[in-house]
């Protein structure tokens, strides 16, 4: 999957904040957590590290965010709604991964998904993440 992968600006941020998703993935909806809507709207928190995804045609089909940490980076990221389940985690996530490594050259990359998401750990795996532990987290 080709992807022009680039800052978010405020439209793109607008545009991903309406997004939802169905059933129980509806936790990921930013609307479900007013911190994360918070930052993601407000230009100075997303400041960089939040970028939009954008394919070949031009159209927003998700968003990536990195938070540097002490030996590396803490991964987020979404694909549009309406492109979930069409096998194309795998190609998404390798194309973050990708910028990230030029982008941010960090040693480590870790993400955090939640236990009920076997659709995104699945595709965590195939690109070559590994659990490292499993914790309680409070949240929307």
């Amino acid at each position: 999957m080709h992807l022009r992968i680039e800052s978010m600006d405020q439209s793109s941020a607008e545009e991903i904040a309406s997004w939802h998703y169905d059933g129980e993935y509806a936790f990921y909806d930013f609307e479900s957590d007013q911190e994360d809507l918070t930052e993601l709207l407000d230009r100075n928190l997303r400041a960089d590290k939040m970028f939009s995804a954008w394919n070949p045609a031009g159209e927003l089909v998700g968003f990536f965010s990195f938070n540097e940490m002490e030996r590396g980076l803490d991964l987020g990221l979404g694909l549009r709604p309406d492109l979930t389940g069409r096998g194309m985690g795998k190609a998404f996530v390798s194309a973050g991964l990708e910028f990230a490594k030029v982008r941010f050259s960090p040693d480590v990359i870790q993400l955090r998904v939640a236990t009920f998401n076997k659709r995104a750990i699945k595709v965590y795996e195939r690109v070559g993440f590994v659990e490292v532990e499993h914790f309680l987290n409070r949240t929307n």
